[in-house]
């Protein structure tokens, strides 16, 4: 079988603002049009977040997806809660980290596999404002270095 994967929409800004600690594949509950949007990549991950619920399943909130263009009245609530596929073991080890202080969980991608969309969400701790600094400046760092051996080895 094809196992190949085709990333449709990433967070870019979730390891920006979060230390990721554990990430898991979850499936993900869509309406009609909601996957043909998905398909043409207009989906946006940044504001997204999941919530245990009282009934013991996951849903995802803040994600966008857009209308589709022909899906007229068919169409969806750009940002209404989706429900996220996951084994009920999963679901409650999930619940004892997240009852601990400053775990949340954020969507880091979203993609298809096999015919099937999936969502990649990360276990994650908040940044504080100087972690974020200090990642600036080791990648700008890196960013030099490499500037200056490739000019070195240029010229």
């Amino acid at each position: 079988m094809d196992d190949a994967v085709k990333v449709i929409a990433t967070n870019r800004k979730a390891r920006h603002e979060f230390h990721v600690d554990d990430t898991f594949e979850a499936g993900i509950v869509l309406q009609g049009t909601e996957v043909k949007s998905i398909r043409q990549g207009r989906v946006n991950l940044r504001d997204g977040y999941a919530q245990i619920h009282k009934n013991g399943e996951i849903f995802l909130h803040g994600m966008h997806i857009s209308p589709y263009e022909q899906g007229n009245r068919f169409n969806h609530d750009p940002v209404r809660p989706r429900k996220l596929l996951l084994h009920k073991r999963e679901i409650g080890k999930l619940a004892g980290v997240l009852r601990e202080k400053g775990y949340t969980l954020v969507p880091l991608k979203i993609y298809f596999r096999r015919g099937k969309c999936k969502i990649e969400m990360a276990l994650a701790r908040g940044k504080k404002l100087y972690d974020k600094r200090e990642a600036l400046a080791r990648k700008d760092q890196a960013r030099s270095i490499e500037r200056a051996v490739k000019e070195r080895y240029q010229g």
